[in-house]
């Protein structure tokens, strides 16, 4: 378990202020925020590192706040692995290992092995963070702490090595906190998301929730939501009327009647020629102004009365509806995917 309660810490010029989450025991948590944000300070106050000014921390249902970093029982991975470069690979991955032999089946799993006889300044980026990922774990904590881990890994063997971690994790049965900014892979492994800007805890919760249900439009725009509108919200029957410049849209919820702002996540919106029955409650007719390619999807823009849309779909679904710059196209999506903020 990671528990911090009201903490503050400072590191040079920045603060955390009154900082409070649970990790529960053998949960994965991950941070998310901008650059400067905090994140990595969060990180090195939890492991003793940064010093709490106020509040507590408590790390497996022990206070922690004041011990020294050796005695809290927990692996720190930073983004740029810091191995010790006097010691071989080998000699790396066994400080401060339970045993040789833990030591060595840990290094098989995540590949680190085949780098015993090198030199630490012989690595490259991504094969320092295999060896501090085995070196962290190899400890045997209670509790591990990840600053970006993967960064420096190409996407195969990122993809390997975050399977790895994560079986290890339910084996052992540790609890994790990683700091990252792949919101997919927040998605992938957090249990619980953390939300963190200038210091200061802004939105918690499972990832999905953090996601879909942003508590400000800020939160909305950092964490990629395509359509954040500024409007005016009011009930009418058993729904919200939103009005957004010179459209009306419909939600669902509880929002106060006032100023207000509605996002809709791009995956949500539905293309087509002509409306559709369904159970689709918000339909808007416009044109397309671009086409963006990413991957397997596309994100196409429709002008509705001047106010654009964002939608995601499929290269197949550009093709089937000869979608183009200046094709007229409906916009469709729920009033469950209208989150209002």
């Amino acid at each position: 378990m990671i528990s911090l309660h009201r903490v503050h810490a400072r590191a040079g010029a920045f603060e955390l202020h009154d900082v409070s989450f649970e990790i529960p025991q053998g949960s994965y948590g991950v941070v998310i925020g901008p650059a400067g944000s905090g994140k990595t300070t969060l990180l090195e106050t939890i492991a003793g590192i940064v010093r709490v000014t106020s509040g507590q921390v408590r790390l497996a249902g022990e206070d922690r706040t004041h011990a020294a970093p050796e005695r809290r029982q927990l692996g720190i991975v930073y983004q740029h692995a810091y191995l010790f470069p006097h010691l071989s690979v080998r000699q790396n991955v066994c400080y401060g290992a339970q045993s040789e032999k833990i030591a060595d089946e840990t290094a098989d799993r995540f590949g680190a092995n085949a780098l015993f006889d090198r030199p630490v300044a012989s690595l490259s980026g991504g094969e320092r963070q295999l060896v501090a990922l085995a070196r962290a774990i190899a400890r045997r904590p209670r509790v591990l702490l990840l600053d970006e881990p993967f960064s420096a890994l190409d996407p195969r063997t990122r993809t390997a090595v975050r399977r790895t971690l994560r079986a290890v994790y339910h084996e052992h049965g540790f609890t994790v906190l990683q700091v990252t900014h792949d919101f997919s892979e927040a998605g992938m492994l957090g249990d619980v998301a953390i939300m963190l800007d200038k210091g200061r805890i802004v939105q918690e919760g499972p990832p999905e929730q953090v996601f879909r249900e942003p508590s400000s439009p800020y939160i909305a725009d950092f964490l990629g939501a395509e359509n954040v509108f500024a409007g005016v919200a009011k009930p009418v029957d058993d729904a919200i009327e939103f009005t957004t410049g010179s459209l009306t849209l419909y939600a669902l919820g509880d929002v106060d009647p006032g100023p207000a702002h509605a996002v809709i996540r791009a995956e949500e919106i539905s293309l087509s020629a002509e409306p559709f029955a369904s159970s689709m409650q918000n339909h808007f007719r416009g044109r397309i102004i671009e086409i963006a390619p990413a991957g397997g999807l596309s994100r196409v823009t429709v002008d509705v009365t001047g106010t654009p849309i964002v939608a995601a779909v499929t290269a197949r679904s550009v093709r089937e509806l000869n979608l183009g710059p200046g094709v007229e196209i409906v916009a469709s999506f729920k009033t469950t995917a209208v989150h209002l903020c």
